[in-house]
């Protein structure tokens, strides 16, 4: 037997569409007059009304269903039903090839040929890999996973990162809860590689990635079922840190990883700054891929990036130019076609003095001045400054006698 609300909305789908027998479509846009985008759930969870895929009849006043109880409150009919704890099937957001496709502009250096070995090898073998930004982690990672054809995942990793947003949870889809798989499940499902990017950004809400770090598989207890990783599943995470921490600040948000956790990596690879002779390369097929060809320009930015890496690793300067910001620069100047607009353009994200300091150093470089000149100039001026300094300091010793 229907109750009010229920023959108010029978009476309104068969007038609204001529008909009993309706798709969960008509279904919808009849219930849209009572307020509500989804299939009364009444009628759609109830098998004695359906009659075929997607396709349910209309109830006839004083039909009693086998399985329904009469007398429901109305307003449980026609609004959303409450999120049950079961997932009417598992859905996944992944479809067809997710193998990354092959960078023009890569140049392989460093620990490159080691992480290549690993991804193709097939096997289970943690990655950790550290190193200062820019300087080509994650797309290292990447450009493997593309020459060897395997199916990379990647995960940027926030201090908001948490079990659901790694393995999965509860979503709404077509007005029923369903399951939807999380980056980690479908990477170990198809035997992919999963990226950790800038794991060190993450809080004690990973520690869920322990058991998947020992390469033994992980219960999901959300849905009663054990996961195993298909052949093939390897887990890669990059850091600007080591995952202790940034003393200097330079990495603001980074946290102390449980020691647990580290530990589960088997290998940790320490990625620097490409030489020169491969830093050149990078520019260079940047810019062939823009259409543009400018040698001498290319090797003016990399001796002042040179440079000014060398100044801050002795302590000189707090910044420091990546691989990266050489390669915005190079694609300013694909798009402006001015060097100089290029470099301070590209250089505005510093603090005034070290961006002057920085565009300063540019144009001795691009006068022809050597690494070394450059650098016995600056040694010059430290040891002036610091002569001048120790003549004020004993100025002022003398006053106090």
């Amino acid at each position: 037997m229907l109750n009010t609300k229920q023959q108010e909305y029978v009476d309104h789908a068969k007038k609204m569409f001529g008909k009993t027998t309706l798709s969960v479509a008509e279904l919808k846009k009849a219930n849209s007059k009572f307020g509500c985008k989804y299939a009364p759930q009444w009628l759609i969870k109830n098998k004695d009304y359906k009659v075929g895929k997607s396709l349910f009849k209309l109830p006839v006043e004083g039909d009693v269903a086998k399985n329904e109880t009469p007398n429901k409150e109305a307003e449980k009919i026609l609004t959303p039903v409450e999120t049950k704890k079961e997932a009417a099937y598992i859905v996944s957001s992944l479809t067809g090839n997710i193998v990354p496709k092959k960078d023009p502009i890569f140049v392989s250096f460093g620990n490159y040929p080691d992480i290549k070995s690993i991804v193709k090898s097939n096997r289970f073998y943690p990655v950790f890999i550290t190193g200062l930004s820019g300087n080509g982690k994650t797309m290292g990672v990447t450009q493997a996973c593309a020459e060897a054809k395997r199916e990379l995942i990647r995960v940027n990793i926030t201090i908001e990162t948490d079990e659901d947003d790694l393995l999965g949870g509860y979503r709404l889809k077509d007005g029923q809860t369903v399951w939807q798989n999380g980056p980690v499940i479908e990477a170990m499902e198809r035997g992919a590689i999963l990226l950790l990017d800038e794991v060190d950004l993450a809080s004690n809400k990973i520690m869920c990635l322990q058991p998947i770090l020992e390469g033994s598989g992980v219960f999901v207890k959300k849905i009663n079922k054990f996961v195993k990783p298909a052949q093939g599943f390897n887990v890669i995470a990059t850091a600007n840190t080591k995952g202790q921490g940034s003393d200097d600040g330079k990495f603001i948000g980074t946290n102390v990883l449980n020691e647990a956790f580290l530990e589960r990596f088997p290998v940790t690879f320490e990625q620097k700054y490409p030489s020169v002779a491969i830093e050149k390369k990078i520019l260079n097929n940047t810019l062939k891929a823009s259409g543009k060809s400018d040698v001498k320009f290319v090797d003016k930015l990399t001796t002042w990036a040179d440079v000014i890496r060398k100044t801050y690793f002795d302590g000189g300067v707090d910044e420091i130019i990546s691989t990266r910001r050489l390669v915005h620069i190079t694609q300013a100047y694909a798009i402006f076609d001015n060097k100089m607009k290029a470099v301070q353009m590209c250089t505005n994200r510093f603090d005034d003095d070290t961006k002057n300091s920085f565009v300063e150093l540019y144009t001795k470089v691009d006068s022809g001045a050597s690494v070394e000149d450059i650098l016995e100039d600056q040694r010059k001026a430290d040891v002036a400054a610091q002569t001048e300094n120790d003549k004020d300091s004993e100025s002022d010793d003398e006053e106090v006698i």
